[in-house]
C-alpha cells in the first residue's frame, strides 16, 4: 500500500510539471513576470548555497554568470549585490586545477564586476591571469597527448563543456585587458576541441571521445540507434559561443569560425525542438527521458534568443524562444527554485520535479536576461 501511494505520488508529481510545459504555450511574456521570475530565482539560490567543490568550483561558475547577464539586462543592482558578495567572499580566487578549464569558470564574474563596478582597485584580477597564464602556457600530459584513457584525454579542452568554462573568460580578459594574444591562444585551444568532438553531419558536440562514433560495433548509442548528445553539453557550448561572440571584436580575423558553428548548433536546436518548448537530456532520443530538463533548455533558449537579438537567428525562431521560456518559467517552484534540473554529470539521464542546482539557476537567469531583449514582448 505504502509502496503504492509514493508512486502515485511519483506519477501526480510528474504529471503536474509536464502539464506546466506542455499548456505554458503562449507566445507572448510579460516583462515584469519575467523579471520577477529571475529575482525570484537569485533570492531562493542565494539562500541555498550548494557547493560541490569549492566556493570557486564550476557549478558557482555557471551560477554567477547567469547573475551576471541578469545584472547587464536589467541593471537591478540585486545582481551586482550578489556577485559583490561571493567575489569578496572568494578573495577573487580560482579553484586550484589549474589545467581544468572548469575551474576559471568563476573569473567571468570577476571580469565583469572590474568592468561594470566603477571603482578602481576593488577587484583584485591577479589570481585570474596567474591561473591563464598556467593554463594556457605550462605543460601539461592532457596538452602533451599522454593521457590515452577512454575520455580522449589528449588535448586541454577534451570535454565539451569546457567551451563554456574557459573560452569565454580568456575572450573577455582579452578585451578587457586590451591583450588579444589571449584571444589567440583561446581560439587555438577551441580548435582543438572542435576537431575532436564536432559532428559535422549532426552540427552536435559529442560530451567526450566516449561518445565519438568511429563506426565500431561498440560506439556508444542511444537505444533507438541515435548517437548520444547530451542537452546540456550542447547547451555549454552554444551558451558559451553567444558569450564569446558578445565580446569578440567584430573585425576579429577568426570571428567567421565561431558565427558559423554558431548558426549550424542553433539552427539544429531549433529543429529538433520538442513541441512543449523544453530539449530532453537526449537531443536525439527524447523518449528516452520524455519530459523536459531545465538546464540544458535554459542555455540553449539564451544562446537562441541572443541570436535573434543579435541578427544570427531569424526573428521567425521568436515564438519557439518564447515557447521555451514559458515552458522553463513553468519549472520554477513557488518559492523561487528552479526545479526539474539534470544534476552534475557527463550524458543524459533523468531530471525530476524536484532537482535542482545552482548551474540550472545560472541558466534560468542567462534565458531571461536576453528574452527580455526580444521586441516581440
Amino acid at each position: 500500500m505504502n509502496k503504492t501511494i509514493l508512486t502515485l505520488v511519483a506519477v501526480v508529481l510528474l504529471f503536474n510539471c509536464s502539464t506546466a510545459q506542455k499548456v505554458a504555450e503562449s507566445q507572448s511574456i510579460n516583462k515584469s513576470k519575467v523579471k520577477s521570475s529571475m529575482i525570484k530565482a537569485l533570492e531562493w539560490q542565494e539562500a541555498h548555497p550548494i557547493i560541490a567543490l569549492a566556493p570557486t568550483d564550476w557549478t558557482n561558475g555557471a551560477y554567477y554568470t547567469g547573475v551576471a547577464r541578469a545584472h547587464k539586462t536589467t541593471k537591478d543592482m540585486m545582481y551586482m549585490a550578489a556577485l559583490k558578495n561571493q567575489a569578496y567572499w572568494n578573495d577573487w580566487q580560482t579553484f586550484d586545477r589549474i589545467h581544468h578549464a572548469d575551474d576559471i569558470a568563476i573569473s567571468y564574474s570577476y571580469l565583469y564586476i572590474d568592468m561594470n563596478e566603477g571603482r578602481k582597485n576593488f577587484v583584485d584580477l591577479e589570481p585570474t591571469k596567474k591561473f591563464l597564464d598556467a593554463h594556457l602556457y605550462e605543460d601539461d600530459n592532457w596538452k602533451a597527448g599522454t593521457d590515452k584513457s577512454e575520455y580522449g584525454r589528449t588535448i586541454l579542452w577534451w570535454w565539451c563543456d569546457a567551451l563554456f568554462m574557459a573560452p569565454p573568460v580568456l575572450n573577455l580578459y582579452a578585451k578587457h585587458t586590451n591583450q588579444p594574444k589571449y584571444l589567440d591562444d583561446m581560439h587555438k585551444f577551441y580548435m582543438e576541441t572542435y576537431n575532436q568532438l564536432y559532428d559535422e553531419e549532426e552540427r552536435l558536440f559529442a560530451r567526450d571521445m566516449r561518445f565519438v562514433w568511429t563506426g565500431s560495433e561498440k560506439d556508444s548509442k542511444e537505444p533507438n540507434g541515435k548517437k548520444v548528445f547530451w542537452s546540456r553539453g550542447n547547451g555549454w557550448v552554444i551558451a558559451g559561443l553567444a558569450l564569446i561572440l558578445d565580446d569578440m571584436p567584430e573585425d576579429y580575423k577568426h570571428r567567421p569560425f565561431y558565427e558559423k558553428l554558431y548558426k549550424e548548433m542553433a539552427a539544429k536546436i531549433l529543429e529538433i525542438q520538442p513541441e512543449d518548448g523544453l530539449w530532453r537530456t537526449s537531443l536525439l532520443s527524447p523518449e528516452s527521458y520524455d519530459y523536459g530538463e531545465v538546464s540544458g533548455s535554459g542555455f540553449h533558449t539564451f544562446a537562441l534568443a541572443w541570436g535573434i537579438n543579435n541578427g544570427l537567428v531569424d526573428k521567425k525562431h521568436t515564438s519557439a524562444v518564447l515557447k521555451a521560456w514559458n515552458a522553463i518559467a513553468a519549472c520554477q517552484h513557488d518559492d523561487g527554485r528552479v526545479g526539474w534540473v539534470q544534476n552534475i554529470g557527463a550524458f543524459p539521464e533523468p531530471a525530476s520535479y524536484d532537482s535542482w542546482q545552482n548551474f540550472g539557476t545560472g541558466a534560468f537567469l542567462m534565458a531571461g536576461s536576453e528574452v527580455l531583449k526580444l521586441k516581440q514582448i
